[in-house]
């Protein structure tokens, strides 16, 4: 019997950041993750080969797109493969540094701006997003620097409080998200913890995230209902 089950190549750019909430949620639909670390010695970015069924690109806590090479020495070859699967097109999900890889492997462009740590919401501007699944609105927690001019073929599904982009889509199968949607509040105590940059003055963000976890995990239960549907991630064959 062939294996019927979907897995997913998952790019870890921070020790902190990981999946998050979103590991039950695959766990549930029988899609399986393997996790890639390129910042550690002897970590490494995934072979086109090893993409598998889609790839995740996560966020990078203090790191950004506009540095490039300086903080990330594996970035250009993450943006080749970012694009590799665009022209596949294989899944691809980013989520804050992600999407913005995602962009640039899209023909966007990048500038500096400074690292920070945003909660707030989203709104849906596309009521077709994700098969008509996105919620109407949705937290929206942002740790990450920089910000990306998104290349002219994305679409923009949802928008932040000041009218930027919240989550887009690019090709048929590619969405990314300014935050982690599967965010949990230790991921972003432990990212402040792990780098000697941090946010200034993060105690009431993090307040407010705490306060929002309930939310934020009732919001991703939709949105992994829609990405597993658009994205075509749901194992066929009996159980």
């Amino acid at each position: 019997m062939p294996d019927l089950l979907k897995t997913l190549a998952v790019i870890q750019h921070t020790s902190a950041e990981y999946l998050g909430l979103i590991e039950d949620h695959l766990e549930g639909r029988r899609i399986r993750f393997r996790y890639f670390r390129p910042f550690t010695a002897g970590g490494r970015l995934p072979r086109q080969g090893e993409i598998g069924d889609g790839l995740v690109l996560l966020g990078g806590g203090p790191w950004g797109v506009a540095e490039g090479a300086s903080r990330l020495p594996w970035l250009e070859g993450e943006i080749e493969l970012a694009a590799h699967a665009l022209a596949a097109p294989t899944p691809l999900l980013g989520f804050g540094l992600g999407a913005q890889i995602l962009a640039l492997a899209g023909g966007g462009g990048a500038a500096p701006a400074p690292l920070g740590l945003e909660v707030g919401t989203a709104r849906r501007t596309a009521e077709d997003a994700l098969g008509g699944l996105l919620p109407a609105t949705y937290p929206l927690v942002r740790y990450g620097r920089d910000e990306v001019a998104l290349p002219g073929s994305a679409r923009v599904l949802a928008r932040d409080e000041r009218g930027g982009w919240a989550l887009f889509q690019l090709g048929a199968r590619a969405y990314g998200f300014a935050g982690h949607p599967g965010v949990k509040s230790a991921i972003i105590e432990d990212l402040i913890m792990e780098f000697a940059e941090a946010p200034p003055h993060p105690a009431s963000a993090l307040a407010q995230l705490r306060s929002e976890q309930a939310q934020i995990a009732a919001a991703l239960v939709p949105i992994m209902a829609g990405l597993t549907r658009v994205l075509g991630l749901m194992p066929q064959g009996p159980r």
